[in-house]
């Protein structure tokens, strides 16, 4: 069973995501955050992990550590949930357009965490929501995820379509490389032998 919960507690956030890799993109996720919330359910509807995730953070300050804990915590349940990673494919890529905007992810599920990050959002805002928080977000998922991710925008306009399409690219990329290898399904693919 690829599933895990994983509840986070600090003096900033009260964070549980529950996961299902093998689902159907199912979700209900509850930050306090509409901009947010709505880029997690594309993310789960795109990558068909199923996805539930609470969290209740020091909003009364800013969304920063809100946005940043639930990228640690949902990091933390992708590492979880794939164990040893025995029988996935492990690459996944995707090319996503969305509008004015056109995003290419690239993705390895290495446990050697890399972010790479051309991507530029030309407000400071979207909505009340702070721009450079998509960035904190995908470092969070990256480095607690053990992912090296590439990020690059060829193209964009509007930040809200920029960030869409990013959130639907990482998760079109993810639910190839979290797919299990019919070719290879007992195996873990590296020629190391571990991940």
């Amino acid at each position: 069973m690829r599933q895990t919960t994983i509840n986070r507690s600090t003096a900033e956030t009260k964070i549980s995501v529950e996961i299902n890799l093998d689902g159907t993109g199912s979700y209900a996720n509850h930050t306090g955050i509409g901009f947010f919330d709505h880029m997690l359910d594309q993310l789960a509807r795109h990558s068909l992990i199923d996805m539930k995730i609470n969290a209740k953070g020091d909003l009364h300050i800013d969304d920063h550590h809100t946005v940043e804990d639930v990228g640690i915590a949902l990091g933390q349940a992708l590492s979880t949930a794939l164990g040893d990673k025995r029988g996935i494919r492990r690459y996944g890529a995707c090319l996503l357009p969305m509008d004015d905007a056109l995003v290419r992810t690239a993705l390895d599920l290495s446990a050697r965490p890399f972010l790479i990050w051309n991507v530029d959002l030309p407000t400071a805002k979207i909505g009340n929501f702070d721009s450079e928080l998509v960035r904190e977000f995908f470092q969070a998922l990256s480095t607690h995820g053990g992912i090296t991710l590439h990020i690059d925008m060829l193209h964009g306009l509007n930040s809200h379509h920029i960030a869409e399409a990013v959130f639907k690219s990482v998760a079109r990329a993810l639910r190839e490389a979290v797919e299990t290898d019919p070719r290879k399904s007992s195996d873990i693919p590296s020629t190391k032998g571990a991940l």
